[in-house]
């Protein structure tokens, strides 16, 4: 059970490796300025791989446990699937459901760890394959491998460079499983934080933050919701930022443009932006963007719109709750 791109790996590579009975993925969705259907990713690896695909629009009216019953699997493998499963659902198959997790769990259980690492600056994040319970990611865990976080990486470089990582990890969980030597540790629901879906509104730049922060931000909501702010009164995308000196400025104060990116002010520096997008324009280089009159020194970079503050914090957060197994 899968949708995005994350959840391809894991699913060529099982099917590389195992009989894949049924693969479920969600309903096609319009997609582009077209509004025209597009499948989900795994749907579309799994038709090219000659694979049954179901895409029910609700986990929880029989149809999606009744398919995986009668698909006479022994173990459901749930990466990025996006909805809540109920318990029907989880109990479904012989072996119950496991999940690949796209963090060191307890931290950041929900719909988007990998965003929350980056937006939150941490050095290491790690995939964590799991039992999922009735718990929202608080599931015991099979095994866990460590990723390094690169200090100019995105979200998006981050989650694909991920997938492939989760891919091994699931098949030598599976094995394990298979031997009978899997040993699923609990989590300490003590350490959990919350890594909730991101929206529009999360990628709002405001440079009166701290300069990491402000950075962090920018490469943790790409390549969605995007970093987007206010320059000459209009919209304009933010992306590939770094921390760095600066001289003191009214936050958001475009202090510089040269061939690093532009240097704007933030709360305690300056963030170097090295490509910019204007609405309705290709994306570009700082300097070529400068060079179209895009932007120049003494422009200042508002805030698009209001949003929560910096977002969750990734200290402990709240244990097992009621809400079933999410994918």
């Amino acid at each position: 059970m899968g949708s995005p791109e994350f959840a391809v790996p894991c699913l060529r590579a099982l099917h590389a490796h195992h009989d894949v009975a049924l693969v479920v993925s969600q309903p096609d969705k319009p997609a582009g300025r077209g509004g025209q259907l597009t499948a989900p990713a795994v749907k579309a690896a799994a038709v090219e791989l000659g694979l049954a695909v179901i895409q029910p629009r609700s986990a929880r009216t029989g149809e999606l446990r009744d398919a995986l019953v009668a698909s006479g699997a022994e173990l459901a493998v749930v990466v990025a699937y996006g909805k809540i499963l109920p318990v029907a659902v989880l109990e479904a198959l012989p072996r119950g459901c496991i999940n690949v997790h796209g963090s060191l769990l307890p931290r950041y259980r929900g719909a988007a760890p990998v965003q929350w690492a980056v937006i939150h600056g941490e050095p290491e994040t790690g995939v964590s394959i799991m039992q999922l319970d009735e718990g929202m990611d608080t599931g015991p865990v099979f095994l866990e491998r460590r990723v390094a976080i690169d200090p100019d990486e995105t979200a998006g470089e981050l989650l694909d460079r991920m997938a492939p990582i989760g891919a091994q990890a699931l098949l030598e969980a599976i094995a394990a499983i298979a031997a009978g030597t899997a040993r699923a540790v609990a989590q300490d629901h003590g350490g959990a934080s919350h890594a909730p879906m991101l929206a529009k509104t999360d990628g709002a730049i405001d440079f009166a933050r701290p300069t990491a922060e402000v950075a962090a931000r920018i490469r943790g909501v790409d390549p969605w919701p995007g970093a987007h702010a206010i320059l000459r009164g209009q919209p304009v995308k933010l992306f590939r930022a770094r921390p760095a000196q600066g001289a003191a400025a009214a936050p958001g104060t475009v202090l510089a443009v040269d061939a690093a990116g532009v240097h704007v002010a933030a709360q305690d520096g300056a963030v170097v932006i090295r490509e910019l997008q204007a609405a309705g324009r290709k994306r570009l280089a700082a300097a070529q963007f400068a060079a179209g009159r895009g932007v120049a020194v003494g422009d200042v970079l508002g805030l698009a719109t209001a949003r929560p503050g910096p977002g969750p914090e990734p200290g402990p957060g709240p244990g097992p709750g009621p809400k079933p197994g999410s994918g």
